[in-house]
């Protein structure tokens, strides 16, 4: 039974993660340009948020999610302008010249802690975890905090296992890339990155009647 909802948690994890939106190129693109850890560290902080929004689901946190709802234009906003600075940095900079050391902590924690807040800013995932949840049956009696334990355990593997299969992937490609393909991909990325900006904000202008 307990593995199980770990095995659903997986599911669940993996389902959320698929979807390659702005996190998932920015994965992509510091994997190829700043290496596998980069790559591995924003997946894990995207992991990390994935599994935050399950915890408020499966265990009930109503206070956070109502927060998060509360002030998602403002988290939005936040995103907008995160995804418009790494786009706009990405098409002006040289991909070789600012490639840093692999293994540099503050990098890293930077990388884990930008796709963290990235993911974070969504909190209409809190309402697909509630309907997955109760389509796999997370509900009435089962819905007990022992098993929204496993489930959301099983949500960050599965988020976690996904991000790493996506590195590797890109990881093995970095080594066929010459410079001008990195040039190519730093620019590719980051047009798609301040496109993705700019929707966000004129979907906040939509929502509202600004325009």
């Amino acid at each position: 039974m307990l593995i199980g909802f770990l095995l659903k948690g997986m599911l669940v994890g993996i389902v959320i993660a698929v979807p390659v939106g702005p996190v998932g190129i920015l994965c992509i693109r510091r994997t190829i340009l700043d290496g596998r850890l980069a790559g591995l560290f924003s997946g894990l902080g995207a992991a990390s948020a994935d599994s935050l929004f399950g915890i408020i689901a499966g265990f009930g946190l109503t206070v956070i999610s109502d927060s998060l709802f509360y002030y998602q234009d403002l988290l939005r906003i936040g995103a907008a302008a995160f995804l418009l600075y790494i786009g706009i940095s990405s098409l002006m900079a040289d991909p070789v010249a600012r490639r840093r050391e692999n293994d540099d902590p503050h990098g890293l924690l930077g990388d884990f802690a930008s796709t963290f807040a990235l993911t974070i800013t969504n909190p209409v995932t809190i309402l697909s975890f509630l309907a997955i949840f109760g389509a796999i049956g997370f509900t009435g009696g089962e819905a007990t905090m022992g098993h929204a334990a496993i489930l959301v355990a099983g949500v960050w593997c599965g988020s976690f296992l996904w991000w790493i299969g996506l590195i590797a992937a890109s990881g093995f490609l970095r080594l066929s890339f010459q410079r001008q393909h990195l040039v190519w991909i730093s620019r590719g990325s980051g047009g798609v990155l301040v496109f993705a900006g700019v929707m966000l904000i004129g979907s906040l202008l939509l929502e509202h009647g600004w325009i």
